[in-house]
């Protein structure tokens, strides 16, 4: 009410998500919600927490079907390839969250426990040493190093990576293979579907 634009990423769409959750869980509905939703422009901060603020509920209330994941601005109505490559990022580290603690015999590393024993520490054990390259998520975007390897190598913000990492992407994709005749048959039904309405303004 205050400016008639729509705000996302606040608590109270939040707790609206959750209870429907509920709801949709005890009625035995799927349910479609949430994503990496934020009123912010441009991949900023307010871009970051809106979305957390959206895709962390969206994950613990348990929401069957996710459409707006990646990319997401301005409320819906852009996108931007950084915040997309940004919001993929984020889905894997909620996946890994999803997966829940691990209880197996490896995840609880007794074996290690013993080996080591007390007072010691554990980068050197078996446990660790086969396990240490898999056991963490690692983001592609993420700069975890010293302030002086991050200054050293240019001072780069998430934003800068993420377009860094996009146009990459983008320059190495192989589109997968696919029938000439299947492409014709598709390219041809688009364009008949594309001239069977008048052009619009948006």
């Amino acid at each position: 009410m205050q400016s008639g634009a729509p705000t996302f990423g606040t608590p109270e769409p939040e707790l609206v998500l959750y209870a429907m959750a509920a709801l949709a869980r005890r009625l035995g509905v799927p349910f479609r919600s949430g994503g990496s939703l934020c009123a912010s422009k441009i991949p900023d901060a307010q871009a970051a927490f809106e979305s957390a603020n959206t895709l962390l509920p969206t994950c613990l209330g348990g929401v069957n079907f996710v459409l707006h994941v990646a990319g997401w601005l301005e409320g819906g109505l852009s996108m931007g390839y950084e915040k997309f490559v940004m919001d993929v990022d984020q889905a894997g580290m909620m996946h890994t969250l999803l997966e829940g603690i691990d209880l197996s015999e490896n995840g609880q590393a007794m074996d290690a426990i013993r080996e080591v024993g007390p007072g010691k520490h554990f980068l050197g054990c078996a446990h660790t040493q086969a396990n240490f390259e898999t056991a963490f998520y690692r983001s592609p975007l993420a700069d975890n190093n010293s302030f002086e390897q991050w200054e050293s190598e240019g001072a780069t913000d998430m934003a800068r990576r993420a377009n860094v990492l996009w146009k990459k992407q983008l320059a190495e994709y192989v589109a997968p293979p696919l029938d000439p005749a299947v492409d014709e048959a598709l390219l041809d039904y688009m364009n008949r579907r594309r001239a069977s309405f008048p052009d619009s303004s948006y």
